[in-house]
């Protein structure tokens, strides 16, 4: 672990917050305070969470690939259990990602032990289906690195937990058909696979990564492992229903905050 530079972290997380405030994006960080590294985003990512008073509410993570760590906290009071879902949206439209969320029934603390698969299975109280509710901070995300990216949590704005499945299902949902049902507009299909093949790689690492910088997740809160597809837009304000294979389906409205 690196050790990041207080004022770096501060002056980062002041601009990331006060945007997450205002539902606003704006541009790269001032060179002074941008996060080069792993470590020094995730201690913006704490800041801000400091700053704005939040709990963590769920996670979302992925195996890393590239060197690149993939995790950040989701603020419990972007977490969402009821339609319709007050979001902020861009030009009407919504960017969402269809996962499933793997809710924890039993604390993972941090302990000297590591955590093996077998110990987070044991952990596991059900499963949900989940749209993760994308939006950067930044007004060019393409054009921002990826330590800035994890500084602002990933492109996370919230979570939307679906109806309960079947968690046997779900520990093997490598793939499964989605379609997309927005009013007023046409129906789409596509065909859903998940990034690692097996949707709780991710999490079995996010355990163990949690517990080496001496931290680790609670009862009640939800995982997200990856999406199915590539994050796509619907409309604000129309009723919306995805379907996930033989999983289930999700009914959902978004308005603005």
């Amino acid at each position: 672990m690196t050790h990041p530079d207080p004022s770096l972290v501060a002056a980062a997380a002041d601009i990331l917050a006060a945007r997450r405030r205002s539902g606003s994006a704006g541009p790269r960080l001032p060179a002074a305070c941008r996060p080069s590294d792993a470590d020094t985003a995730l201690a913006v990512q704490d800041a801000v969470m400091a700053i704005l008073a939040a709990d963590t509410g769920a996670w979302k993570c992925g195996t890393p690939a590239e060197g690149r760590v993939v995790a950040a906290p989701v603020h419990a009071g972007s977490v969402f259990h009821a339609s319709p879902c007050a979001v902020a949206d861009s030009g009407g439209r919504v960017r969402i990602e269809p996962e499933l969320a793997f809710v924890l029934a039993r604390d993972l603390p941090p302990r000297d032990l590591p955590y093996a698969p077998a110990d987070v299975d044991a952990a596991i109280g059900g499963a949900r289906l989940a749209l993760e509710l994308i939006r950067s901070r930044y007004d060019d995300p393409a054009t921002v690195p990826f330590p800035e990216h994890l500084a602002d949590g990933l492109l996370n704005q919230g979570l939307f937990l679906g109806p309960e499945i079947d968690l046997a299902l779900a520990r093997a949902a490598a793939a499964f058909p989605i379609e997309v049902r927005a009013e007023g507009e046409e129906t789409v299909s596509m065909k859903g696979r998940h990034p690692d093949g097996n949707p709780l790689l991710p999490l079995y690492w996010l355990a163990e990564f949690l517990r080496r910088r001496g931290r680790g997740l609670r009862a009640g809160e939800a995982v997200i492992t990856g999406s199915y597809v590539p994050s796509f837009e619907v409309p604000a304000g129309r009723e919306i229903t995805l379907c996930f294979g033989d999983l289930g389906t999700l009914a959902i409205r978004f308005n603005a905050p």
